[in-house]
């Protein structure tokens, strides 16, 4: 094959792909610059200002029926296309009328004619008055408000990107939605942003138009008055009045597209972005409320009956409005009773997976009185239940689930009720409209009051009017607001249960943080040294007994440490205990140079060992541990009274079992092992724990 065949065949392949529309562009643009540089007939003229014409009707329609402004995305570039072909058509007119205008208002086309003519009554101090006005319309109203609405829009949504990608991540990484989804909905971001920073842009085209045909008008008017005198030897009015009703025609003709763009750009901006298109929006929402129909029926009435007003003009509207009131009333009372013969006739409904309740994690139940306590700004239960929150996480290392709070109308009015996964943990009553004075001193001095017991940590209490809260301070008591007394009931309840509070999700959070800070530390934790389910286990555990979990640090370089050792859960525990011991002791000791501790005797420490090493403690007689709980309660005893910490130290082989067995009875008992006990700690005294 020749060079030549083949070059054809080539292009033959490439036109094969493209079809009109991939040109449609380019030759619109080559009209556009054709228009500006050749002449055109009058003929032309009248089409290209007719299709001008119907491309403006054409989009405002379509800015109109649309749901979502990214529906019509392409507006911007449009908009410029559409306003550099009302440029380009104002160049040729200028041009056919200062070469054709001397031979009469038929020179410049039928369509710069008829609105010449028709429009303004061949009056051309009317024409330029309409014509400006409408300029004022197009440049100070519809064009002005939109270009702000667009440029206020840009910079809101261009502000909200960070957040809005932050939201699809975080929506991501919970598995609420698929990587699939995450990606178009990022490109629906960027999409929206590109849409509006361009349509801040395009908006100025418009505004920049509106100015050009007031200029192009001026200059058509003082150009035809001097082409027309001076080439042509037309007499002065008859001058005035040709070039002015052809550049007014003319005007016209391209400023009511140009009106027509201006509204469609401000329908673009202004739109909200729901499943509805403008319309439906406006008569959806409009003619919605028979009572503003009423109301408005009978203003327009008692204004028609003012003498020399149009009486029987008002009463038509005020009559028209009263029908709508009515006809819009009974249309809604129609659709209600419809739907509710519907739901009655429906025998059965399929159940759906929507029919399922997921399960609170924490949650507080209040009675009717109570519901004040969540809105009051003085109260704000919601924002102490936030630090309560916040504290624990300070504290123990995880941030606990939110707390739902419920009304509960089968509740007495001033019960609230707290709930762990569903179970009731405890309630209480709040004495509406009163403080509560806590005896934390044991005040010898009473106060009037109603006397309770405070619900956290049982201390006596009374129930005081505001005005007696200075005299209650006065004498030692703690006053506190019933809000307060929820939130610290809740904070009590909270680090009771740690360890069922902590799920899978909590886990997977805290591990995702200690990404952030520590990434190393993570990246061949799971499942190189340890599972999921384990490490989820041994955090566990440690809540079980109160000790935080905040040093994530020592945790996972423990696991990662001993997990090749101890691969039983219990035994990497007691390891990581072990590193965490300082803390431990600093939390169960209010003295470390005066340690009080308990101990078991040395025959009971000696059989436990020995049940330990033949494998047989679930065989332990029952009495026997009855006993040891007896002895453990009498011993707790002689440490309150000599100010002893509550601390057991049992050999490391027995904390465990130990534990098990006495802190379901004493939960305030801690309990450790001989190997986490350090040198600074000065034990001055043991309370040895004997069966009788």
């Amino acid at each position: 094959m020749t060079r030549k065949s083949i070059f054809i065949e080539n292009i033959k392949k490439i036109l094969k792909n493209v079809t009109w529309i991939d040109f449609s562009g380019p030759i619109l643009i080559l009209i556009i610059l054709s228009m500006m540089i050749l002449p055109l007939s009058a003929f032309f003229l009248d089409i290209f200002f007719t299709f001008n014409i119907a491309i403006s009707v054409t989009i405002l329609l379509v800015t109109m029926l649309i749901k979502k402004t990214l529906e019509f995305s392409a507006f911007p570039i449009i908009l410029l296309f559409a306003t550099l072909l009302r440029l380009s058509l104002n160049v040729a007119s200028t041009r056919i009328i200062l070469l054709q205008g001397h031979n009469g208002i038929f020179s410049a086309g039928r369509v710069v004619e008829a609105f010449g003519h028709f429009l303004v009554g061949s009056n051309f101090t009317i024409g330029i008055i309409i014509f400006s006005i409408f300029i004022i319309i197009n440049f100070i109203v519809v064009t002005k408000g939109s270009g702000r609405i667009a440029e206020v829009s840009a910079r809101f949504i261009l502000d909200g990107m960070p957040g809005k990608q932050m939201a699809i991540d975080a929506d991501l990484n919970s598995g609420l939605i698929k990587e699939k989804i995450a990606k178009k909905r990022r490109l629906e971001v960027i999409r929206e942003a590109d849409f509006y920073g361009s349509m801040d842009g395009a908006s100025k085209f418009i505004r920049g138009d509106a100015i050009a045909g007031l200029l192009i008008m001026i200059i058509n008017i003082l150009g035809g008055f001097i082409v027309g005198i001076v080439q042509h030897g037309m007499y002065f009015a008859k001058a005035i009045k040709t070039y002015t009703l052809l550049t007014i025609g003319d005007g016209l003709v391209a400023q009511i597209p140009a009106l027509i763009l201006s509204i469609a750009s401000g329908v673009m901006v202004t739109k909200v972005n729901i499943s509805q298109n403008v319309s439906k929006q406006m008569i959806n929402q409009l003619f919605i409320n028979p009572k503003v129909f009423l109301l408005s029926g009978l203003v327009l009435g008692i204004l028609g009956l003012v003498p020399g007003m149009p009486n029987l003009i008002f009463l038509i509207f005020t009559a028209s409005f009263l029908f709508f009131s009515k006809y819009i009333f009974d249309k809604q009372k129609k659709e209600d009773n419809h739907s509710h013969i519907k739901v009655k006739d429906k025998k059965t409904v399929e159940a759906t997976w929507n029919d399922v309740n997921i399960q609170d994690l924490i949650s507080v139940e209040v009675g009717k009185n109570l519901l004040t306590l969540v809105d009051s700004k003085e109260e704000n239960l919601l924002e102490k239940i936030t630090e309560v929150r916040k504290m624990c996480a300070k504290k123990f290392g995880f941030l606990p689930s939110y707390v739902h709070i419920k009304s509960n109308l089968d509740l007495p009015v001033n019960t609230y009720k707290i709930f762990i996964k569903g179970i009731k943990i405890d309630e209480w009553i709040i004495v509406q409209k009163k403080y509560l004075a806590i005896d934390m001193k044991k005040n010898i001095l009473k106060i009037k009051g109603e006397s309770t017991i405070e619900p956290s940590f049982g201390f006596s209490a009374f129930w005081i009017d505001k005005n007696m809260i200075r005299t209650a301070k006065a004498y030692g008591y703690s006053v506190v607001q019933p809000s307060s007394i929820i939130a610290t009931h809740l904070s009590i309840i909270i680090s009771k249960n740690l360890s069922t509070l902590l799920g899978f999700q909590e886990t997977q959070n805290l591990l995702d943080r200690v990404a952030q800070e520590i990434p190393k530390l993570i990246e061949n934790l799971i499942p190189d040294s340890i599972s999921f389910i384990n490490l989820h286990t041994i955090l566990k555990n440690l809540l079980s007994e109160n000790i935080s979990i905040k040093d994530m640090r020592t945790i996972l370089e423990t696991i990662i440490e001993y997990s090749k050792i101890h691969k039983n859960v219990n035994d990497l525990t007691s390891e990581i205990r072990i590193s965490l011991s300082n803390s431990i002791i600093q939390d169960a000791f209010s003295d470390l140079n005066n340690a009080k501790i308990m101990k078991l005797d040395r025959k009971i420490e000696k059989d436990l060992i020995f049940f330990l090493k033949n494998k047989n403690l679930k065989n332990v007689d029952p009495i026997f541990i009855l006993k040891l709980i007896e002895a453990t309660k009498r011993s707790i005893e002689k440490q309150k009274k000599i100010k002893g910490s509550l601390v057991l130290v049992v050999h490391d082989s027995l904390r465990r079992f130990i534990s098990i067995i006495l802190r379901k009875h004493f939960s305030d008992l801690t309990i450790l092992s001989n190997l986490e006990i350090r040198e600074f700690v000065n034990i001055v005294m043991i309370n040895f724990i004997c069966i009788e």
